[in-house]
C-alpha cells in the first residue's frame, strides 16, 4: 500500500479535537492549548502522512535539535519552538508535561504574503526533503529533559 497517498484515518481537526479519549486508553485528552499562527513549508516540500506539532521552550528546542539525529521544520514563534510532526504522533504516547501538541491545521501548508511581519519563522529547515522531525526521537528527548519517563501504550 502506498501510503503516501492514503487518505488519513483520523476524523478532521475539527470533529476530533473535543472528542475525549476512550477510557479503556492511555493516552490523555488532546490539551485545548492555543496553536502557533500559520506555519508555512518550505517550497517543494510535502506533508503527504498529515501534520501535528509539538511545541517545547526555546532552551528545550535548541538542546534536542543538537542531540537529534535529523530534524525537520522547526518554527520560533513567541518563546516556543514548533516541532513539524507526522499526524497521530501523539496516539499511544503522554507528551510530557511542558509541552504542547497541537492536531495540524491545513493553513500551514497555504500559501501565505510574502511580507509577514510578525508570526512563526523558521529556525531550521529539513535535514533532507521531509519536513517532519521523528516523533520517537523528539519524544525522548523532550522527556530526559523535563526529568519525565517515557511512557506509551502498544493498545493504541
Amino acid at each position: 500500500m502506498d501510503l503516501q497517498h492514503t487518505r488519513d484515518p483520523r476524523p478532521s481537526a475539527a470533529t476530533s479535537r473535543d472528542r475525549p479519549c476512550p477510557s479503556d486508553t492511555l493516552r490523555e485528552p488532546r490539551r485545548h492549548c492555543p496553536g502557533p499562527a500559520s506555519l508555512t513549508l518550505p517550497t517543494g516540500l510535502r506533508a503527504d502522512l498529515g501534520h501535528d506539532a509539538v511545541s517545547t521552550s526555546q532552551e528545550h528546542g535548541e538542546r534536542i535539535l543538537a542531540g537529534l539525529p535529523r530534524a525537520g521544520c522547526v518554527f520560533a514563534d513567541q518563546g516556543r519552538w514548533w516541532w513539524i510532526v507526522p499526524s497521530g504522533s501523539d496516539i499511544g504516547v503522554t507528551w510530557p508535561h511542558g509541552t504542547h501538541y497541537v492536531v495540524g491545521d491545513p493553513s500551514w501548508t497555504r500559501p501565505r504574503p510574502a511580507v509577514r511581519p510578525t508570526g512563526p519563522r523558521l529556525v531550521h529547515g529539513p535535514d533532507g526533503n521531509s519536513p517532519y522531525t521523528a516523533p520517537i526521537p523528539l519524544y525522548f528527548l523532550a522527556c530526559r529533559l523535563t526529568g519525565v519517563a517515557p511512557h506509551w501504550s502498544v493498545d493504541a
